[in-house]
């Protein structure tokens, strides 16, 4: 004879503050949804009619416009560290990687752009609004330098090299990367592709100098004729050169498109 299956407890009901969790997690994507529909400058109002609700029952949800605000920028920084956790990840030679955490970035901003505009300028919010903007973008910044620590410290440790200046490096892309990338969100005078070569070929010209064995270098004066182009000083152009001691700068070709086709 069969043994009776026990009965099947049922799920207790959400708590109160459950329900209004998941309630205020609905009212975050329905202000995202209102952002790219309305851009950067969405009112209170257009968020809460996405919502199917009105500002006073959105506000008992959110303590004020900033605090809205700094939920919405926290889904934001998710959806982008969404993409760029597997560029960190992903098993890549160096250069390509910095490439494609550069390229996860820019596709990031590219793909919500109004979303992006509305985290870190909201035009049409108060003081309050923008520094809950601010707060997001450091949290942003932080998350992903803490990330990039942990891997070019990785990267400097298997190259034998000291790792010191992991964080260094890392808050110091962020910065940079981030500022190209609003600059270039703005104008868009070029494709996203030639935006990453330009940033990958400044961030791997000073990490391979850090990451590759040093050369050895004949001692003196002497120029072997590898060292040699066709910028570099000689004895004569030195003697003509009005302010001892400068050089002339070698031409930098530009990075490679990697196709011009936007991404």
């Amino acid at each position: 004879m069969a043994e009776p299956v026990p009965p099947v407890k049922p799920e207790p009901p959400p708590s109160k503050e459950e329900r209004r969790s998941r309630r205020r997690a609905e009212m975050v994507v329905a202000a995202v949804e209102a952002v790219r529909q309305h851009g950067a400058g969405v009112s209170v109002a257009e968020i809460a009619s996405r919502a199917g609700i009105t500002k006073p029952v959105l506000y008992r949800y959110f303590d004020d416009r900033a605090d809205l605000q700094r939920a919405v920028g926290r889904h934001a920084v998710e959806m982008l560290m969404e993409r760029m956790i597997p560029a960190m990840s992903a098993e890549l030679e160096p250069r390509a990687q910095v490439a494609a955490v550069v390229d996860a970035f820019l596709a990031g901003i590219e793909d919500e752009p109004q979303l992006w505009r509305f985290v870190v300028r909201n035009p049409t919010g108060g003081t309050a609004e923008r520094e809950a903007g601010a707060e997001i973008v450091d949290d942003a910044r932080e998350q992903i330098a803490r990330l990039l620590a942990v891997l070019i410290g990785e990267r400097l440790r298997a190259a034998g090299r000291d790792s010191g200046g992991a964080e260094v490096w890392a808050h110091g892309l962020v910065g940079m990367v981030q500022s190209a990338g609003d600059w270039w969100l703005e104008r868009r005078t070029m494709s996203r592709a030639t935006v990453t070569g330009y940033l990958t070929g400044l961030i791997w010209g000073g990490m391979s100098a850090t990451l590759d064995p040093p050369e050895e270098r004949p001692r003196g004066n002497t120029v072997s004729p590898e060292d040699e182009s066709p910028g570099a000083d000689t004895d004569a152009d030195a003697d003509r050169d009005p302010r001892p001691g400068t050089t002339a700068l070698r031409a930098v070709p530009d990075p490679p498109a990697a196709g011009e086709a936007r991404r």
